[in-house]
């Protein structure tokens, strides 16, 4: 027998709907809550240098292009050694690998407080970039180890959520530190809040060393029958795959197209997360604190909506307008914005379209190329769509800051992202039903 305390029920494999239903609910307890908290501390530490920027810039006397180019810097070295890292997490397991990567990422952001110059600043965002590497398509990959495609769907908008849920609490986390910080210890507020938001990141990666395990078979938490139940249902996946070499997965048109639909989505979500507390003080909010409380309102939705779109695609096992659908509405929300952007209300109500239009379409779309790779193809196939999409960061924040320069506006920038999410919802539609809808 076994026990499951989301459902509180008994269950045993004579009822093999109910025994299904509770092993994998049994998963989903012991293993997303901290994979949730880690992505939650991982995206704070990827974009607080959208608050930072509200105080960095004047202290440090950065340009809007310094702090794009070096926002955005972060996302070359993320590119260059996120294949690598997949590849040496799906070999060494993710127990140890997941922690090396958090712990490093915490201290290297914990160091931005001793930027003073633009090559210090381009240097820890590199740097930041190197360690972070292979961490969430190591998720992704992780979460294949334990669940077939048809439940990833609902469970990868559950994890994906932290990037909602990190906009949630970071924002007014930020604000507030960077509103009652300042002149601690002779610091400035955004040094306060790089120091106190990279704790997380080391905690949670020593907890990961002795809580994650690697495989179903290594769970000491699972009975021998939940053990089996879930390896033959990986099992059945994995032979309904076909498997490929690495040498065809970089030939694969498949793999290159849906890294092509992940740069452009990439786009607009490090669009609107490194430049959103921008956005809202261009409304005419000012004070640091009000303008994280503000952030907060987009994502709190966007989280919710996430669950709920995730667990239909789920249900109805369709993946692409699932997609295509929340991508259309984020380019809508984006131009929006750029109407109203001297209104609050009205700006944020656009700004909050755009949040759940983006944040939605990403969990979806990781259902798409988990359908049809495998194996060591699959680590370095998520990985390299997940390592070319992320170009999409260095190539967003830079581009919106130097348009932001030379127009004085960051409403060229929008219809740039805009653009990009309709085109990656049209190319979503172009990948044939039957290879995703599963």
């Amino acid at each position: 027998m076994s026990y499951t305390p989301a459902q509180g029920i008994a269950a045993s494999p004579g009822n093999n709907v109910s025994f299904e239903e509770a092993t994998f609910s049994k998963v989903t307890w012991r293993l997303l809550p901290l994979l949730f908290l880690c992505y939650v501390a991982s995206y704070l530490d990827r974009v607080n240098v959208g608050f930072a920027k509200l105080q960095m810039l004047q202290d440090l006397k950065f340009s809007e292009t310094i702090y794009g180019l070096g926002a955005g810097i972060f996302f070359i070295g993320y590119f260059i050694f996120e294949v690598p890292s997949n590849i040496i997490l799906h070999k060494v397991g993710a127990r140890l690998w997941i922690a090396r990567i958090m712990i490093t990422w915490g201290i290297i952001s914990g160091a931005m407080i001793f930027v003073t110059t633009p090559e210090m600043f381009y240097v820890m965002r590199f740097l930041l970039g190197v360690a972070e590497a292979g961490f969430f398509p190591g998720v992704i990959l992780y979460l294949t180890y334990w669940y077939p495609s048809h439940r990833r769907g609902k469970i990868t908008a559950l994890f994906m959520t932290g990037i909602a849920i990190s906009g949630v609490i970071g924002g007014p986390l930020s604000g507030w530190i960077m509103h009652a910080f300042p002149g601690v210890h002779g610091l400035a507020g955004w040094q306060w809040m790089f120091i106190l938001e990279a704790i997380p990141s080391l905690v949670l990666g020593v907890v990961v060393i002795f809580y994650l395990k690697d495989r179903v078979r290594d769970a000491d938490w699972l009975s021998e029958d939940e053990k089996r139940l879930l390896e033959s249902q990986i099992a059945q996946e994995q032979a309904d795959k076909t498997e490929v070499s690495l040498g065809q997965m970089f030939a694969d048109g498949k793999v290159w197209l849906s890294a092509i639909i992940y740069f452009c989505f990439v786009m607009g979500l490090y669009g609107v997360s490194f430049w959103l507390p921008t956005i809202i003080k261009t409304t005419g909010v000012s004070d640091p604190l009000n303008i994280g409380l503000l952030t907060a309102i987009p994502y709190a939705i966007a989280a919710i909506a996430m669950i709920m779109i995730g667990r239909s695609a789920d249900q109805q096992r369709e993946r692409r307008w699932h997609v295509a659908i929340p991508a259309f509405l984020g380019c809508v929300g984006l131009l929006f914005s750029t109407v109203y952007d001297h209104n609050t209300l009205l700006a944020m109500a656009s700004l909050t379209l755009a949040a759940v239009g983006i944040l939605t379409t990403l969990p979806l779309f990781w259902s798409l190329p988990t359908a049809f790779l495998s194996g060591t193809a699959a680590a370095a196939g998520i990985a390299l769509i997940n390592s070319l999409g992320n170009l999409a960061g260095f190539v967003s924040p830079y581009l919106v800051g130097w348009l932001k320069d030379a127009t004085q506006s960051t409403n060229m920038g929008m219809y740039v992202l805009a653009g990009s999410l309709l085109l990656g919802g049209l190319l979503t539609l172009a990948v044939p039903a039957k290879l995703v809808n599963k």
